[in-house]
């Protein structure tokens, strides 16, 4: 006698249930354990971050003198990497505490350019004097929040935002293009003249420089020493490797078409040789490896009033970091734009405004790396990060660049060097 199917189903379905079920069992504590332990360190991150007192830089050069960012690769780089332990792991666990961040920012305010660094208040030391080390005549104020003062002085509903993030198109390790690309990496004022080089924050600046009253466009990069624990791909849980564990896999993944021997590809009837491209870009990654690296964020946003809101500067965010890309190497594109492709997506607008609301939340607070406000963060060495954030040089001369009169003497003295 044949035996029932439909028995036959449901005692196995209730055998693997209970299997199911028991094996839950067993790892329920564990499962528990764990969020609790990960809810536990949010919670003392929390706490140490909320002790944190922050500063708002503003830096001035003056008007005759001009450096190329090579200038700014080597202060940021010192700078920043100066901030990347968290100490013991009492320190990490117990304490909460972790690798803080900088921000980095481009204003444009009505179409008058400002730098400025926002760190915390026991860096600040540390970073004007590697800037005074490469700008000995500059000048850094303390300033107040530029962007709390716009947002005090706004009322709601008579003023608009567009903002977005930006993203690599590629894997962190392809470099976007940076000024060493461009030429700048040796030349001085009078080489730049000769060549007519052309320093790639130019056409940003001009664009930002362009704005009219009650327009404002604000350039946030988000940056802390490289945390060294990006995911791995095709790992699982707690499976993390080096940025540059990334970029020789990138390196050698090219490499791997080329392999085989002679007799191999004489046997395929090939004769296979490295394209010039290919060639270019290992050499552009190897030449990533050896710079300090910097998990990196960065946010844009346009903001005028209704009245005076203007499209097309929507187009400009879009396209304010194009001249970075490069088509065989790396270049940004955009993400969580405050707007929806579709209208079925937000009849009401609610969503929208929703967004933009928390668009400048997250702005005002310079969030970005850790939750609640945790975002996607990629990595760019000191170089990329000095091709996008630097003083203009004399290839640059933007008008609406307020720069200082005159030489200062000399920096302060008794700073950390």
């Amino acid at each position: 006698m044949f035996p029932n199917p439909l028995e036959y189903f449901n005692e196995t379905y209730l055998t693997i249930l209970s299997r199911v079920f028991k094996y839950l069992a067993y790892a329920m504590p564990f499962i528990l354990v764990g969020l609790g332990w990960k809810m536990w360190v949010r919670h003392r991150n929390a706490d140490w971050l909320s002790t944190l007192t922050w500063v708002m830089l503003e830096i001035k050069i003056p008007r005759d003198v001009y450096k190329t960012p090579l200038a700014m690769e080597m202060a940021l780089g010192n700078a920043l990497s100066q901030a990347g332990g968290v100490g013991t792991n009492l320190k990490k666990y117990w304490q909460g505490r972790v690798i803080v961040w900088f921000s980095l920012e481009i204003v444009s305010t009505e179409g008058e350019i400002h730098f400025y660094i926002r760190t915390p208040i026991q860096f600040r030391n540390i970073i004007e004097s590697q800037l005074y080390a490469q700008y000995p005549q500059a000048e850094i104020f303390t300033v107040d929040d530029y962007a709390l003062k716009a947002i005090a002085s706004m009322h709601e509903e008579e003023w608009d935002l567009w903002g977005c993030e930006q993203h690599l198109k590629k894997p962190d390790p392809y470099p976007i293009k940076t000024y060493v690309d461009y030429g700048l990496d040796k030349a001085t004022t009078k080489i730049e003249e000769e060549a007519g080089l052309i320093d790639p924050i130019t056409g940003v600046l001009e664009w930002m420089g362009s704005m009219k009253k009650d327009e404002h466009v604000w350039v946030q990069i988000m940056v802390r020493s490289s945390k060294n624990s990006h995911d791995k791909p095709g790992a699982f849980f707690f499976f993390f490797e080096d940025w540059k564990d990334k970029a020789k896999r990138e390196i050698d993944g090219i490499k791997a078409k080329y392999e085989g021997g002679a007799d191999a590809l004489e046997a395929l009837g090939k004769k296979m040789k490295m394209t010039k491209l290919e060639q270019e870009t290992i050499t552009a990654i190897e030449r990533s490896l050896d710079k300090p690296a910097f998990d990196t964020g960065i946010r844009t946003i346009y903001l005028a009033k209704k009245n005076a809101f203007r499209g097309e500067n929507v187009n400009g965010i879009v396209g304010l970091f194009r001249p970075y890309s490069s088509n065989n190497l790396n270049g940004f594109k955009i993400a969580h734009e405050t707007d929806f492709d579709n209208p079925w997506q937000d009849f009401s607008g609610n969503k929208k405004v929703a967004l933009k609301k928390h668009m400048l939340e997250e702005y005002l607070e310079r969030a970005y790396f850790y939750p609640p406000d945790s975002h996607h963060f990629f990595t760019l060495t000191a170089e990329e990060i000095a091709t996008i954030y630097h003083f203009p040089g004399r290839v640059s001369t933007t008008p609406t660049f307020k720069r200082i009169e005159s030489k200062k003497s000399e920096p302060p003295v008794n700073l950390p060097m």
